[in-house]
């Protein structure tokens, strides 16, 4: 596995790249509901990150605001995938994002030097700003807007599909909640 940044060379990238941003820190958090109780009053919309993967092990980072029941059997099709999306390994996020579980965020794409992970963003989501994400580490939130997001993104040299997730029923059963 390749280098990891610090959170150091993060924020000096998103600098570089003239990205506001603001961080706060908090106690660790793992899932969205965790964070809900612990995050206080953080404006913006705040993001589950699902690190997925298809029958062919190609890697996808599906990005969208926390209570949106994402149907994953959907989502497949329409990002071209070999098979159904499943969620990744652990093993398999760390030697990608560089990350723990708990700490997914698309601000890891700084660690897919290779470019291995396609990041997919919700349109949705997008229309929200500022938005949060763990800088690399789930013991913080960081703020930047919607469009830095996407300026982030391409800055490293990865190019994002934004689209409208599709919904399941959050009366169905699923992995993404």
């Amino acid at each position: 596995m390749a280098s990891r940044a610090s959170q150091d060379e993060l924020f000096a990238e998103l600098d570089r790249l003239g990205i506001r941003h603001a961080t706060i820190t908090h106690a660790p958090v793992f899932t969205v509901e965790e964070a809900k109780l612990h995050r206080g009053p953080v404006v913006g919309g705040h993001t589950k990150n699902l690190f997925l993967k298809d029958k062919k092990d190609r890697f996808y980072l599906a990005v969208t605001l926390e209570d949106v029941p994402v149907d994953l059997k959907a989502l497949g099709p329409l990002l071209g995938a070999s098979g159904r999306l499943s969620f990744a390994s652990p093993d398999a996020l760390r030697a990608h994002l560089g990350v723990e579980p708990g700490s997914v965020t698309p601000l890891a794409l700084i660690n897919d030097r290779d470019r291995k992970v396609l990041p997919v963003f919700d349109t949705a989501m997008l229309a929200v700003s500022p938005l949060n994400f763990h800088p690399l580490a789930n013991t913080a939130t960081t703020a930047i807007s919607s469009d830095d997001l996407l300026k982030f993104a391409r800055g490293i040299g990865s190019e994002p599909v934004c689209l409208s997730f599709p919904r399941r029923d959050p009366g169905a059963i699923s992995l993404a909640q």
